[in-house]
């Protein structure tokens, strides 16, 4: 099988380049053929997560154990056993998870390096014990209370670059999205959500006009060997849909 990058909505429904316009850093994505995955690898993860949803995280781990020694080169397993620990409340098992997926996929994998990041910064002390675990909740909160307690992280964390990238998401006008997003950009992002905040930038400079700076700002994304997969590819779809519309 060929690999090709695929994106996804939160429903799992697979978008086009087309769809990717506007994005907001809400769409995950995967290489489909990257890895040569047993079909037993699969199941055996399938049923992991299945555990996991059950909220038997023993043997959830147990099952991404006996994925992951079928399939080594494939870091979903692993990826699913570093937030089992999370979802634990063992941080640092999560974290060494998160670089054995970080290892495996430089180039990025799903919320990897944004996960790690924010692990690291709980272990500086940057941010408070358990924070990291608690922060993953917010994926899946109302919109109104989600921007409500992003805006209360940022006012207390102000240097956190992943919640100014996920408020900026939720706000109203492009002015204050613009402000949301400057203030992550100084905030020291992982490549991940760098890749996401410049994005997001050049799609808003779009709107007011400045289609030269978003250009040279996707440009260079797109070239950069720091980038993401995904950031390279989001801002390729950008500039293809930028050349199609002129």
């Amino acid at each position: 099988m060929s690999e090709r990058l695929v994106f996804r909505d939160a429903a799992g429904r697979e978008l086009t380049a087309a769809d990717l316009t506007g994005y907001t850093g809400q769409v995950r994505w995967e290489v489909i053929g990257a890895y040569d995955v047993p079909p037993r690898a699969g199941q055996l993860h399938r049923e992991a997560r299945e555990a996991g949803r059950r909220g038997d995280y023993a043997r959830a781990l147990d099952l991404l154990d006996q994925a992951w020694d079928l399939a080594p080169q494939w870091p979903y397993p692993v990826y699913d056993a570093a937030f089992t620990y999370l979802l634990l409340d063992e941080p640092g098992a999560a974290e060494e998870m998160y670089e054995r997926v970080d290892q495996m996929a430089p180039r990025g994998y799903f919320t990897c390096k944004a996960s790690l990041d924010t692990l690291r910064r709980e272990r500086a002390g940057e941010l408070f014990r358990g924070f990291a675990k608690a922060y993953a909740a917010t994926e899946w909160m109302d919109p109104r209370e989600k921007k409500r307690l992003l805006t209360g992280i940022v006012d207390k964390f102000p240097g956190f670059a992943l919640a100014w990238k996920d408020l900026s998401a939720l706000l109203d006008d492009d002015t204050s999205k613009l402000h949301a997003i400057g203030r992550g950009l100084r905030g020291r992002p992982d490549a991940e959500t760098l890749g996401i905040l410049l994005i997001n930038k050049a799609n808003i400079l779009v709107r007011r006009g400045d289609r030269d700076t978003a250009v040279a700002i996707l440009g260079e994304l797109a070239l950069s060997p720091d980038s993401t997969l995904a950031a390279e590819h989001l801002a390729k779809a950008t500039l293809a849909r930028l050349i199609t519309e002129s």
